[in-house]
């Protein structure tokens, strides 16, 4: 009788060690939820990752792309961020301006970006300005002094398009623009762009650099880029003014400076990666190390450049710190930004 305790309690103590070496993602399939639709960057980051990080992750999940766009990624935030189980095994790419969206209250923003499970960023994403060649506008003077304002598409309110169009507005008058909203998606804009529907968009940079229509676009000289947010011109449009240069000549107030840069943080967030709030703190530490480790992968990298696409990463633990620091804002601050974007 002794015997058969002693070996009940030796084969207990086996398969409980077994079952604590077993990693957590052996076995288990991992949700990615991208805010947008099909071909943008947020999908080819979503895509990319998802066929490299899986080897970087303990027992070596598969990683399946969804697509939820809507309302320039609310309803995929909104997803992640209250519907799914917070067990690591779903995670977002919002978009990178999701925070103005409850920043200024948004009824529809049912979220607190700062208590997300913050994983990573691949790349950080000034952004520019285009619109059609055969407009009459050569620069933003033009735009500023337009008698008739140009239509540009927007997915959002959250969307970088709408976003730059409200700043520009706001720190450059009488400039205007006539914000057309309610496109899925990035590709969607560009195709009413070609049709005429719209002529101009606020966009990231890099797929302006990385993916067509843009890359026929510039070979046939089809739009002109009138501004670039980056701290310093992109060699790769040299003749294109920064944003700060533009206030230089412009003469624009230091207060209106400090408004844009709150807006334009999302240059920083990138192309965000997030997990459920309450995921556990050893699975965000799972995903963020096999991000970090994905992020130097050669193979990874080799698609990218192949792909034309930046690689820039930041940290998951850096990305939690600006979240909580771009809500800390005085309220003077938060009144002029709900002004811009129309709240």
């Amino acid at each position: 009788m002794r015997i058969a305790i002693l070996a009940l309690c030796l084969f207990l103590a086996w398969a409980s060690r077994l079952h604590a070496q077993t990693p957590y993602y052996q076995g288990k399939q991992i949700k990615v939820v991208v805010g947008f639709t099909t071909g943008g960057f947020y999908d080819r980051w979503a895509r990319l990752l998802s066929r490299h990080m899986p080897k970087h992750l303990p027992g070596n999940p598969e990683m399946v792309v969804q697509n939820m766009p809507g309302a320039g990624s609310i309803i995929a935030t909104n997803y992640v961020y209250s519907v799914a189980k917070p067990d690591g095994l779903t995670i977002g790419f919002p978009s990178n301006s999701i925070y103005l969206d409850q920043l200024v209250g948004r009824k529809e923003a049912q979220f607190d970006i700062r208590k997300f499970a913050w994983i990573g960023s691949p790349v950080r994403e000034p952004m520019i300005f285009y619109i059609r060649s055969d407009s009459p506008h050569k620069t933003i003077a033009d735009v500023k002094n337009a008698k008739e304002p140009p239509k540009c598409g927007s997915t959002g309110t959250a969307s970088s398009d709408f976003i730059l169009s409200r700043m520009l507005e706001d720190t450059l008058p009488p400039l205007k623009i006539n914000t057309v909203q309610g496109y899925p998606g990035g590709a969607e804009i560009d195709l009413a762009v070609e049709k005429g529907e719209v002529i101009c968009r606020g966009m990231t940079a890099s797929p302006y650099f990385g993916r067509e229509p843009f890359l026929t676009w510039q070979k046939n000289k089809f739009v002109r880029v009138l501004l670039y947010t980056g701290d310093k011109r992109d060699e790769r449009i040299p003749d294109v003014p920064t944003l700060k240069e533009i206030f230089d000549k412009e003469k624009v107030p230091e207060t209106n400076r400090r408004v844009a840069e709150v807006i334009l943080a999302g240059e920083s967030f990138g192309r965000p990666i997030v997990a459920t709030p309450g995921t556990p703190p050893d699975r965000l530490k799972t995903l963020r190390e096999g991000f970090n480790k994905a992020m130097k992968d050669p193979d990874l990298l080799a698609e990218a450049q192949k792909g034309r696409m930046d690689v820039d990463p930041e940290s998951g633990e850096n990305l939690e710190k600006l979240a909580t620091r771009i809500l800390d804002q005085p309220p003077d601050v938060i009144v002029r930004v709900k002004k811009i974007l129309g709240n």
